[in-house]
């Protein structure tokens, strides 16, 4: 399902950001960061009902994160727009380091300190030995520069991760920081994006 699409300027990029296919790991509640996890039957369904959707659009490319549930969801809807995917890395989730293949239970009886400074700093404390909040924003807005500064006026598909999605809505859309946890998308949703930025 396609969110309402905003008023995006003439000289913006309508970037159609679609979250990709559920995995085991989102039905098990694990955190999957940038573990390699791969879409499960739903996921690959729910991909397929999303390519559908999008019948009747014209898109100047498809842009993907190379984790495999992203990519693979990219390439079906490739299959249905006839549009070659372009691998960007930038695209990936957060990276949640030792975290990864948990649940958040697990990652509180273990980690209970990086928990408590996390919920008193959550854009700027990493989980050990991964990224912040505000260090995956950074790079996927300059991912989404990139992909603007191509495509001026245009409309585009990226495949990518609910939190680094998040992350572009907040920016896009002047809201505050605090706000990224509660906009992260569902799986094999779509959000319109007008990119860059508009000032003011």
């Amino acid at each position: 399902m396609v969110t309402p699409k905003p008023s995006c300027h003439p000289t913006q990029c309508e970037i159609w950001a679609v979250r990709h296919g559920q995995t085991d790991w989102n039905l098990e509640g694990r955190y999957q960061g940038q573990t390699d996890v791969p879409l499960n039957t739903t996921g690959i369904e729910q991909a397929k009902h999303v390519a559908a959707s999008l019948d009747g659009h014209h898109f100047a490319a498809i842009y993907s994160s190379d984790l495999k549930r992203a990519h693979d969801t990219a390439l079906i809807l490739a299959a249905r727009v006839h549009c070659p995917v372009i691998v960007d890395p930038r695209l990936r989730e957060i990276h949640q380091g030792e975290w990864e293949g948990m649940q958040f239970s697990e990652v509180v009886a273990r980690f209970p300190h990086h928990i408590s400074q996390r919920q008193e700093q959550p854009l700027q404390v990493r989980p050990p030995g991964g990224e912040s909040v505000l260090e995956v924003a950074q790079r996927m807005a300059a991912a989404a520069n990139d992909i603007a500064s191509r495509h001026p006026g245009q409309r585009v598909l990226l495949v990518s991760h609910g939190l680094a999605i998040a992350t572009l809505i907040v920016q896009a859309s002047h809201f505050p920081f605090e706000r990224v946890f509660s906009l992260i998308p569902d799986n094999a949703s779509i959000t319109v994006i007008c990119w860059p930025p508009s000032v003011g």
